[in-house]
């Protein structure tokens, strides 16, 4: 788990920049794929060619066998899905960063400055972030990025060898003297894998979707939520230009 550290220690920073659905989304990558990879699958595949049992002793023909039935190690495929779909919220991270970084020279600068007025519009003394303007537009395109990129690594998943593992392999490739069959070592406890890995791969695609419809519905309700109605404006007018006083 020592090579993830690096990865989890910058997807924990994007949670207090993240709403309710993202802060679940990370925590199902952490817990569930992260450390399940980790924990778990590394040592139920361990070196899979060398135990893979062929009935020919023909040098290099249980090589080019394996390599026919499985062009990337199921392993290797969900380390490079991991990557791929973290990638979009780490680059939003980015953004993050950057305006936090801005607006606290814009804080610095108003301190020396007092004749500049312009407050800082996306963060706070403490940090904190508030999604909106361009913010939410990188937000919401990381989203997106991560639904393609998980309904990719899904299909390509299933065109490279299916979401069962078979415990015989068939192959007539060169230098395969004949049509030559290969065995894999626990097809069961790999199939389990295969399919527990999916169904987090379903989750959090639904999460993300769910994350659109959320920011979708939730924005425009806190607009509505800010604008003043007319009628409360006639009910206490201003007066003298020092504030609003209730007409009695």
């Amino acid at each position: 788990m020592g090579e993830w550290g690096f990865l989890s220690s910058l997807l924990d920073k994007v949670q207090s920049h993240s709403t309710v659905i993202g802060k679940v989304w990370l925590s199902v990558l952490f817990i569930f794929r992260i450390m399940i990879l980790g924990a778990g699958a590394e040592k139920v595949w361990g070196d899979e060619q060398s135990n893979m049992i062929c009935n020919t002793k023909q040098p290099g023909c249980k090589n080019v066998c394996y390599d026919h039935a499985f062009p990337i190690s199921h392993i290797r495929f969900w380390v490079l899905q991991i990557i791929f779909v973290s990638t979009p919220t780490l680059i939003y991270l980015g953004h993050v960063l950057h305006v936090i970084h801005k607006e606290n020279k814009m804080r610095q600068y108003n301190q020396t400055h007092s004749d500049n007025i312009k407050s800082p519009k996306y963060s706070d003394d403490k940090g904190h972030v508030e999604i909106k303007g361009n913010l939410l537009g990188t937000y919401m395109t990381s989203i997106v990025c991560r639904i393609v990129l998980e309904v990719a690594f899904i299909v390509g998943q299933y065109y490279l060898y299916g979401f069962v593992m078979d415990p015989r392999v068939v192959c007539s490739r060169a230098p395969c003297p004949f049509t030559v069959e290969c065995y894999m070592s626990r097809p069961t406890e790999k199939t389990i894998f295969i399919i527990f890995m999916l169904v987090m791969s379903c989750i959090s695609l639904l999460f993300n979707v769910a994350e659109i419809f959320y920011l979708m519905c939730c924005r425009p309700s806190k607009r509505r939520s800010k604008t003043v109605p007319a009628s409360a404006i006639a009910i206490y007018p201003r007066l003298n230009g020092e504030g609003l006083t209730k007409k009695e």
